[in-house]
């Protein structure tokens, strides 16, 4: 099958987009990954993948390995622009996260909330973790409706948002403040009610391959959300077994 990824071209999370790559292509998957222009090689998130502070909350070592083996993948250079894109081609959508401000051209493109649009409509699985359920939370269906309005989801946790930046903004400042409105915020404003918005269970410690104990992620349908980069491998796996 082939998932599609769309990506900015720099600042997305490295684990986001690494784990679900590494996954579905060892299940045998075609991952098609577009940016805004065709052509153009995306980057992770610098600090992300050498340390964000003192070289440490970065990505974990599998995941960075992972990413390097990306980096190096024909499909990663050889991205297909947003506006060319044909959503109906394939049978899956993810759309990851990441904070830094390289992320804004992703989450705020109207180009590629039409796209999404579009795929949204086929009914086949699509998966959005931490800040790329932004991305849904700002698209609408052809009557105007957000997608989110009657599904049940997960994003990124207020105090998953405010702790990383208490903890860096004397140094960072708003490096991980996207936005003014918390990304929690955000999508709440789009559902229904706020019930639909799922929190999970309190840590910041983030599972792996062996170990999901610490992951949450919720199914609704045909859409798949997550939390945050400690998710991914849970994640990738349920979109895994929803395709």
């Amino acid at each position: 099958m082939r998932i599609l990824i769309p990506l900015p071209d720099v600042d997305f999370d490295p684990t986001e987009v690494a784990v679900p790559w590494r996954t579905l292509t060892d299940a045998g998957h075609q991952i098609v990954f577009a940016t805004e222009r065709a052509g153009t090689v995306p980057a992770a998130d610098r600090r992300l993948l050498n340390g964000v502070i003192f070289g440490k909350l970065g990505a974990e070592d599998e995941p960075l390995r992972f990413y390097r083996q990306l980096a190096a993948a024909d499909e990663f250079h050889q991205t297909i622009a947003w506006s060319d894109l044909d959503p109906t081609s394939f049978d899956g959508l993810i759309l990851p996260g990441g904070h830094a401000p390289g992320m804004r051209q992703y989450l705020g493109s109207p180009i590629l909330r039409d796209q999404v649009a579009a795929f949204w409509a086929t009914g086949r699985p699509v998966g959005a973790i931490c800040h790329g359920v932004l991305v849904l939370a700002r698209t609408t269906d052809g009557k105007g409706t957000p997608l989110l309005r009657d599904r049940n989801t997960t994003c990124l946790p207020k105090y998953m948002e405010r702790t990383a930046y208490l903890a860096t903004a004397w140094k960072l400042g708003r490096y991980y403040r996207t936005y003014p409105a918390y990304v929690a915020d955000e999508v709440n404003q789009s559902l229904a009610s706020s019930n639909q918005l799922r929190v999970g269970p309190s840590t910041l410690t983030k599972a792996t391959a062996t170990d999901a104990r610490h992951a949450f992620v919720v199914q609704d349908g045909n859409y798949l959300s997550a939390r945050w980069p400690g998710d991914a491998y849970l994640f990738a796996s349920h979109f895994l077994t929803m395709l």
